[in-house]
């Protein structure tokens, strides 16, 4: 009997195991896809960009597999605890990197509407800020690898920087659509780019969320940190007057 016991604990580690597996992998889809649809937004290239858009059934694919091995862990193994815990977290986990594709592919819908389109500046910024949202995907997915919270604590914490920059790209982005109409167009496809990449930091800070609940068994107990003011952002008529001009800022 005893050797019947360990062949069972042994196979049902390999399975987590493979769930595990199936995160990491799927994780690292989406972040290539954030990164491959960031640098077809720069380099103007929409040749990429469409390839990008139709690679998103790999994540999806990737998210069924999840959802049968987590169906499978359930009926057959009946888990408890801990266990438990991180094979219905891996059903959130996908969910959020399946979303974080979404956005990625709708970034590089943007990309190759904007290279039909004359460059506008502030394109660089957000290049920085989907970087920083990249290294907030790589650190939770490590998190999640090593079962560590408090790695997860600190991409939760970070959300709010990505808030930030999110909320003055919208402001700068409505001082060039009042400044000069004729940017209107451009601006609003990086204003929804913009806005996607904040949506794949909360999804990223979802997932640090869930990690510490495998650990620890309870949510966070702070109220999730917020630095996106754009709901309450009014800009004056006057307001691109006393702003730098696009030259100055240049």
């Amino acid at each position: 009997m005893p050797q019947a016991k360990d062949h069972i604990v042994k196979s049902f580690d390999e399975e987590i195991k493979k769930l595990n597996n199936y995160i990491t992998h799927m994780g690292g889809l989406a972040e290539s896809q954030l990164q491959a649809a960031i640098e077809t937004l720069v380099k103007r290239d929409a040749d990429t960009a469409s390839r990008i858009i139709r690679d998103d059934a790999k994540i999806d694919e990737q998210e069924v597999l999840i959802s049968q091995q987590v169906v499978r862990l359930l009926a057959l193994r009946q888990p408890m605890a801990i266990d438990l815990r991180q094979i219905v977290a891996a059903l959130k986990i996908s969910s959020d990197l399946e979303r974080i594709g979404d956005y990625a592919a709708n970034v590089a819908k943007r990309a190759i509407a904007l290279s039909q389109m004359p460059p506008l500046k502030p394109l660089f910024a957000i290049p920085r800020m989907a970087r920083l949202v990249q290294h907030s995907i790589k650190d939770v997915l490590d998190a999640y690898t090593e079962a560590d919270a408090d790695k997860a604590i600190q991409v939760w914490q970070r959300d709010e920087e990505v808030d930030e920059m999110y909320t003055s790209l919208f402001r700068e982005l409505l001082t060039y659509m009042m400044e000069d109409q004729r940017n209107i167009s451009a601006s609003i496809h990086l204003l929804f780019i913009a806005k996607n990449i904040e949506r794949m930091g909360d999804h990223a800070t979802n997932i640090a969320e869930t990690i510490h609940f495998i650990v620890h068994g309870r949510d966070i107990a702070a109220v999730r940190p917020k630095g996106d003011n754009t709901s309450f952002a009014v800009l004056k008529a006057n307001d691109a007057d006393e702003m730098p001009s696009l030259e100055e800022r240049r």
